[in-house]
């Protein structure tokens, strides 16, 4: 499961070594000012659609990058059963439109970037 840390400035995403095969990158670093929206969501593997690439085991897990062919282009690292972190963010900052993960931590997370200064 990708690792989250939150900076007073940024997001700080790292991909275990399995991710990092599908998502074609180790870690990401997300301005929190690239930041148009930030929710928990129950299931974050029904929000990944379109075109992918990346490891889809339907109803399980996905990890990669989703919307490759039009859409939304949105970075995908997702497993049933766990909460997940979903970010509308600026695609100039980051190269992606949305960004989803399953992690424990989500609400959190969200509650610190809604209220940051």
């Amino acid at each position: 499961m990708a690792a989250i840390t939150l900076t007073p400035t940024h997001l700080h995403i790292r991909f275990t070594p399995g991710e990092r095969m599908w998502t074609r990158r180790g870690e990401l670093d997300v301005p929190l000012s690239a930041v148009r929206d930030a929710t928990t969501v129950a299931d974050p593997l029904r929000l990944a659609r379109g075109a992918r690439s990346g490891l889809a085991v339907s109803g399980f897990v996905k990890i990669g990058v989703w919307g490759v062919l039009g859409g939304p282009r949105q970075l995908v690292s997702a497993r049933a059963g766990q909460p997940g972190l979903h970010l509308v963010v600026e695609r100039k900052a980051t190269g992606y439109d949305e960004i989803l993960l399953s992690d424990p931590t989500a609400p959190a997370v969200v509650h610190e970037i809604r209220n940051r200064p």
